[in-house]
């Protein structure tokens, strides 16, 4: 036999197990809308002290929350099989994602339902980092113990709560697409706002201050949110809430 050839065959054998792999990836064939269900998980609170949360959907209705007894307690709501949610703790990070699905436009299926309920424990440190591709979002922050803050809003209709009363300093990058972002702000805590894009900004109840707005309790009290927000297309609206 060939010399040549003979070296070739270990490559051969990859590429055929590589073909392989990927038809057995879910495809838009199998992107079916069926029956709607609702099921719920959640994770034992055990003795974490500190966690990650990874927060990744493609096309949906994601609402975040405090309140749970648990580390997290969430209801998820969806017509096609293929796409049902997966939650994953391991170590110190927790992640909830949708499965890879190689389909076009989610908007090609007729009835698509996609809910996720998320409610976490109130009192457990948490450094968050959330991203949906398109839909709606619906983060009340307020009572979390959130460390930092990563979103990335892609094209959706989004409202970020972060009133209320925070123990400790933290820094939130924020990222949209064509999409209009409500941020809700508390008034006791100093927070500063730096927004880079074109989106238009709504901001009557701050103070601008060069490329940033802030309130009226920044530099004055113990605690301090530093928000950056990377606007594309869309509206940006900063009220300060209770």
């Amino acid at each position: 036999m060939n010399i040549k050839y003979l070296k070739m065959i270990p490559w051969l054998t990859i590429l055929v197990v590589l073909l392989t792999t990927l038809g057995c990836a879910p495809t838009a064939s199998s992107a079916r809308v069926g029956s709607l269900q609702t099921e719920s998980q959640s994770v034992e609170l055990g003795d974490v002290e500190s966690v990650r949360v990874e927060i990744d959907m493609g096309a949906g209705e994601l609402n975040v929350a405090g309140g749970a007894d648990e580390l997290i307690e969430a209801d998820f709501t969806y017509n096609v099989a293929a796409l049902k949610p997966e939650v994953e703790f391991r170590g110190r990070k927790l992640t909830i994602r949708q499965p890879d699905l190689d389909i076009t436009s989610f908007a090609d299926l007729p009835d698509y339902r996609y809910e996720w309920d998320l409610r976490f424990n109130d009192d457990v440190p948490m450094d968050m980092n959330i991203r949906l591709g398109t839909g709606k979002m619906d983060l009340e922050l307020a009572g979390l113990s959130i460390t930092a803050l990563e979103v990335d809003m892609g094209a959706s209709r989004s409202t970020l709560d972060l009133t209320g009363d925070w123990a400790s300093d933290f820094d939130a990058n924020i990222k949209g697409g064509v999409s209009s972002l409500t941020l809700r702000l508390p008034s006791d805590t100093g927070v500063r706002v730096e927004i880079s894009g074109i989106s238009r900004i709504n901001a009557s109840d701050l103070t601008k201050e060069g490329n940033a707005y802030v309130n009226d309790a920044y530099g004055k009290s113990d605690v301090t949110l530093d928000i950056y927000i990377e606007a594309g297309l869309g509206e940006t609206n900063l009220e300060i809430g209770e």
